[in-house]
């Protein structure tokens, strides 16, 4: 799922080794809104590996380590305008400080260090699904009641 959704992403049929590609153009090295480390489950093998996280411009990157840099290659991406929601997830995994990001296809578990840090990213990324997904302009809605003519 990771991969299509890096598809998705990107644009492509496959992940590009260019480090601003592979990026989809976000300077993920640079500014990042959030960054830190957590502990995600993997999309196969269901182990868990440590992974230096960046949320910037609506993707969620991480990366093998913490030493984010242009020349970069992301591990995984999720453009979190995909995301449905983001939770504390403590009940289903057993496990403290845990966290879930659901989209339509899959939910995908992570757990960090802390309660604080579990708290920030939890409100970070669901600031970002809020701010990149697509909302209703007031352009686009209609107001039947309103319509010239209609009395």
């Amino acid at each position: 799922m990771a991969a299509s959704l890096w598809r998705a992403v990107m644009g492509t049929g496959e992940a590009s080794a260019d480090a601003d590609s592979a990026g989809g153009g976000v300077e993920f090295w640079r500014n990042p809104e959030r960054g830190g480390w957590l502990t995600k489950q993997g999309e196969y093998i269901k182990t868990w590996r440590r992974r230096w996280f960046v949320l910037k411009q609506g993707r969620l990157f991480w990366f093998k380590d913490s030493t984010v840099t242009r020349a970069s290659v992301p591990r995984g991406v999720i453009p979190v305008a995909s995301c449905l929601t983001v939770k504390g997830a403590e009940d289903v995994l057993n496990r403290p400080f845990a966290f879930e990001l659901s989209t339509p296809r899959e939910t995908m578990y992570f757990i960090a260090d802390t309660e604080k840090e579990k708290e920030e990213w939890i409100n970070s990324i669901g600031r970002s699904i809020v701010q990149h997904s697509r909302s209703v302009t007031d352009a686009e809605v209609v107001d039947y009641d309103s319509r010239p003519g209609d009395k």
